[in-house]
């Protein structure tokens, strides 16, 4: 038994992604759909739709107020058309954007809500609920985010892309990653210990043509020579056949990947998700404000990573609390961040919603491969670090 001395205090963390085929994803990506669509006729739209899928079926059902609605028969071409985009337009996979049923379930936003939610003489707007909200980030990758599921993230875009430019033609649209990373005892990503990829698969090809491929075609291209090691486990289609998938295989549901969306598990959730809710909803727009707190904390050089978490009161405008977490890493102490988070940021829900930019048709870009660490998204104003210079210098740095 190793001594208390030389006891080392590495670890491994591992993180999981799905495909936009993945059954919870395309429920995610029809709320979002949903969502742009009515932000794109009333950018003051109310919007809480949540998304079913299963064998040939789909529901959406909610509550949305807007200044002008959207008729059934253009919800349903809504529905069928983001269903064709993720790839299920094969009757052969028993969901089929074509022939699938369709049912709607929507009704306006309940005024007791509203009335403390909407803006008004001598009421400013409130929270769209209670409810507390995290943001997280870490110097360990350019993007800020933890690796393993920035890894996870690139290896489901991967095997989405391979599908739909026709190197892996075999590849239908179900599919999940997970990747594991060693880390030293300082915290610091060392190297990749396991990958695993689940991928629906046409008939007739063998398992081993099938972990070769991914291997050769995603695996590899994922890590590069930099992170690539012969001697990673690897698995692949582990059960051994894949050809049941997406909501014939399992019905989906929307908001059921709060932990893909975010930072795989290694930053905090309060439980709240995201997709097909607008921004008035601070499980949303409050969970991307601590996200670009956190961001430009870490990207000031203020802490090497970095947890920020809001908690709001229903109809409340003001934050019922703020904290702040460095884990040992601040530069500063954490109250001294907290106090300059407090005079450098507004955390009301108005005042997150116009600084970020969040009335905006943006929101089905985020319902697949998280909604963090898209550097390559301009509309995704949360991860914007043009707060960094100010708050360095707030900082003394």
């Amino acid at each position: 038994m190793e001594s208390v001395a030389t006891m080392s205090n590495s670890f491994l963390f591992t993180s999981e992604s799905v495909t936009e085929g993945h059954p919870d994803k395309v429920c995610d990506n029809i709320s979002d759909a949903f969502l742009d669509e009515y932000l794109r006729i009333d950018p003051n739209a109310r919007v809480a739709v949540e998304s079913l899928v299963t064998t040939n079926y789909a529901m959406v059902a909610g509550e949305v107020t807007a200044k002008e609605e959207i008729t059934k028969e253009r919800q349903e071409i809504l529905i069928r058309d983001t269903i064709r985009e993720i790839g299920y337009n094969d009757r052969s996979l028993e969901f089929d954007a074509d022939t699938c049923e369709v049912n709607l379930k929507l009704h306006s936003q309940s005024a007791d809500i509203s009335q403390g939610v909407t803006a008004a003489d001598g009421h400013e707007q409130g929270a769209g609920d209670q409810g507390l909200m995290f943001g997280y980030a870490t110097n360990e990758t350019p993007e800020m985010m933890p690796m393993p599921i920035l890894l996870a993230h690139k290896m489901t875009k991967m095997l989405a892309r391979v599908r739909r430019d026709g190197t892996l033609p075999w590849v239908r649209p179900d599919g999940k990653s997970q990747v594991s990373v060693r880390y030293d005892d300082n915290g610091r990503p060392t190297g990749i210990e396991a990958v695993v990829i689940s991928t629906q698969h046409a008939p007739n090809i063998s398992q081993q043509s099938i972990r070769d491929n991914i291997i050769e075609a995603v695996i590899k291209p994922v890590l590069g020579d930099e992170l690539w090691r012969d001697d990673i486990k690897i698995h692949v289609n582990p059960t051994g056949k894949f050809e049941i998938g997406g909501p014939h295989g399992d019905a989906g549901l929307t908001g059921r990947k709060i932990i893909v969306d975010t930072y795989g598990g290694f930053g905090r959730h309060g439980g709240g998700a995201f997709s097909g809710k607008d921004p008035s909803k601070v499980d949303r727009s409050a969970c991307y404000m601590c996200r670009y707190m956190a961001k430009n904390i870490t990207a000031a050089g203020i802490a090497d990573r970095c947890e920020v978490q809001l908690a709001y009161a229903i109809g409340v405008a003001e934050p019922v609390s703020l904290y702040v977490n460095t884990f040992g890493t601040g530069r500063i102490p954490d109250s001294e961040i907290m106090n300059i988070v407090n005079q450098e940021f507004d955390a009301k829900p108005a005042s997150i919603i116009s600084h970020l930019d969040l009335k905006r048709p943006i929101y089905k870009k985020t319902a697949s491969y998280g909604h963090f660490g898209r550097n390559d998204e301009p509309d995704f104003t949360w991860e914007k670090t043009d707060a960094a210079d100010r708050l360095r210098q707030a900082a003394g740095l």
